[in-house]
């Protein structure tokens, strides 16, 4: 992170401009452009800046700020704020507040050009907590499950280790259950 040119303290008061915060204020250039332009950097606090980077998982909490930050006349504000948004959109409100956000053509290019916000609407195996589930995954059953064709039961708390998704139907993954292959409904799994 580098220091804040003057001109852009002056536009940012020496506050972070996503959240206000006045904690360890720097400059962030904005991604995918790598040059110190005026109009391509913003100033941000640490926080900020370490979960935009990945550094640590996002709070959805402290991205609330949002609400006002997206209403900023600066390009580099809107295109953060709307990144981030996308990120967080799984936790409800974000979406509300991405349909009311406006940005111009060329601004939302930008936006869009490191591939966040890109729609993914492929249904996604999810065990009775919302966990995402993955081929190579351990699962434990949380009921008793009567195993069609078997005649045994698959008892509550058995693990299934090694589950492999079923690809035309995200409700299905099939696992290794005292020796026999079988299929299971995700709504009766907690991800391990």
């Amino acid at each position: 992170m580098q220091k804040l040119s003057k001109e852009l303290e002056t536009r940012c008061a020496g506050k972070c401009e996503l959240c206000g915060s006045d904690n360890n204020v720097t400059t962030y250039i904005i991604p995918p452009d790598n040059s110190d332009n005026i109009n391509n950097v913003i100033a941000i606090c640490e926080t900020c800046y370490e979960q935009i980077n990945g550094t640590v998982e996002p709070e959805a909490n402290h991205w609330r700020c949002l609400n006002d930050s997206m209403w900023s006349e600066v390009a580099g504000v809107q295109i953060v704020a709307w990144r981030m948004l996308n990120r967080l959109k799984h936790e409800g409100w974000p979406q509300d507040l991405l349909d009311m956000m406006y940005l111009d053509e060329e601004t939302l290019s930008i936006a869009a050009s490191t591939g966040e916000g890109a729609n993914d609407d492929t249904p996604k195996h999810k065990d009775s907590n919302g966990a995402e589930l993955k081929a190579g995954d351990t699962v434990v059953l949380i009921k008793d499950l009567n195993v069609k064709g078997a005649n045994f039961t698959a008892k509550r708390g058995t693990a299934v280790r090694n589950i492999s998704l079923v690809h035309d139907n995200h409700e299905h993954i099939e696992g290794r259950v005292n020796g026999q292959q079988i299929v299971i409904l995700t709504q009766y799994v907690k991800k391990q």
